[in-house]
């Protein structure tokens, strides 16, 4: 680690000096102190894959600096997603949180608790041959499962993981009992419900959980004739590993998920990943080419639009707001805070967890931007959100931004805000 500082080290003074910058020139434009790029070019200091793709695009690198540094993977492996034998146990505590626990069907048989395996579900289906029973279940679980999603904008994951979890139950339970006609319909809806219980596992901070429930996804799916979902769920993996800094990993399983015969959709979300992933490698050729092979899949989505949305639901236009943040990660910060503030302004009021998450994304491309004051601004605009829905992703992202915000010690505006912001990271770490 050591050898590769000293060669970005040295890479950065040669590229500085040919540009005929000084340290004190190149610290203003990619804001940060003389003193702090003096340490990294004298190996003193480690660079960080932000600076790297910040100086790449002051000095026109192209990417060279970006390559200089460690590629990312990530230290610690997906976790595993558990196992056909395994089921989950909810564990519900007084004060409203929530916690699950994986255990081996067989372990429990052993003990003598089969009966809490599933709920009983005799009731179901008796009335289906005369009646319209289940077409009513499934036009009320679609309802509710819209508003689950409303729910999950406003609040917490703990308040919509135990609904979630009992609803994917039921419908599936349902389905074992009803008539052919009608399982299809209803083990589809179960994997909706499953793939989305995922992510708010996800944003919980359980990658574990999130796996578990997205592989539950895809075997509701494929028993309802749905393959669909199977490749959505690599999607869904690549964004795992992005937020877990495994980039390497990221690429592949995109790469699987655009180039099979999914519908344009699953593509062109998995081309959104590729882009992030080759923004996050400092490449902004090949970000920008996926990014257009996003859009062009995405408008191609013939989608029904009475079933549940796979991926962003709330962002008007979701490739414009995922180039506002390939921007940022390419190390051109002022373009892409044009972008997020203009997509932002976009979102519906209601969607909390939305509005929090690229709330916190615009601040940190204004404060990478040099735009120190407004960046605090803004951030405390987002600081009640971000604790009432409690997301791990938007807590990272937040820390991120208190580490470019803790560069400015001395400007007024972050020592304001750093009390309440440190309160709201304290939050997340003991929660």
């Amino acid at each position: 680690m050591l050898d590769q500082t000293n060669d970005f080290g040295r890479e950065l003074r040669r590229r500085r000096s040919a540009a005929a910058l000084s340290l004190e020139q190149l610290g203003k434009l990619v804001h940060y102190s003389k003193g702090q790029l003096s340490k990294v070019e004298r190996g003193l200091k480690r660079p960080t894959p932000e600076l790297a793709r910040l100086c790449d695009a002051q000095l026109a690198a192209g990417g060279a600096l970006s390559d200089l540094l460690p590629q990312q993977a990530g230290g610690t492996p997906l976790p595993e997603s558990g196992h056909e034998g395994e089921v989950w146990f909810m564990h519900l505590d007084e004060n409203g949180s929530s916690s699950f626990q994986a255990v081996r069907r067989r372990s429990v048989m052993a003990a003598g608790a089969a009966s809490v395996l599933a709920t009983r579900a005799e009731g179901f289906g008796g009335h289906d041959q005369a009646g319209n029973s289940t077409e009513t279940v499934l036009d009320a679980s679609r309802m509710l499962f819209d508003q689950f999603r409303r729910i999950g904008q406003a609040s917490g994951p703990a308040s919509v993981l135990p609904p979630l979890i009992a609803q994917t139950h039921t419908l599936e339970q349902l389905a074992k009992r009803t008539v052919p006609r009608a399982r299809k319909a209803l083990l589809i809806l179960a994997s909706r419900y499953a793939e989305y219980t995922g992510w708010m596992a996800q944003e919980s901070g359980d990658d574990g959980a999130a796996l578990w429930w997205t592989d539950r996804a895809v075997v509701l799916a494929r028993a309802g004739d749905d393959t669909e979902l199977a490749t959505y769920a690599l999607v869904r993996r690549a964004l795992v590993c992005l937020y877990r800094g495994d980039v390497l990993q990221a690429v592949e399983l995109s790469g699987q998920a655009m180039n099979s015969d999914a519908s344009p959709r699953v593509r062109g979300l998995a081309a959104q990943h590729l882009a992030q992933s080759a923004a996050a490698a400092g490449q902004y050729d090949v970000c920008m080419r996926s990014l257009d092979r996003a859009r062009e899949l995405l408008a191609k989505d013939t989608r029904d639009p009475g079933s549940p949305v796979l991926g962003a639901s709330h962002i008007p236009d979701v490739v414009s707001m995922f180039t506002g943040w390939c921007l940022h990660d390419l190390g051109r910060p002022r373009r892409a805070a044009e972008v997020l503030d203009r997509e932002h302004a976009r979102i519906p009021e209601h969607a909390m967890r939305t509005r929090a998450r690229y709330g916190v994304r615009r601040a940190l491309a204004h404060a990478a931007a040099g735009e120190i004051d407004h960046a605090c601004h803004l951030t405390r605009d987002v600081l009640v959100p971000a604790r009432l829905t409690h997301s791990a992703t938007i807590f990272a992202d937040l820390r991120r931004l208190a580490h470019v915000l803790r560069r400015h010690p001395r400007n007024a505006s972050v020592k304001q805000l750093s009390p309440d912001l440190s309160s709201v990271l304290t939050v997340i770490t003991n929660s």
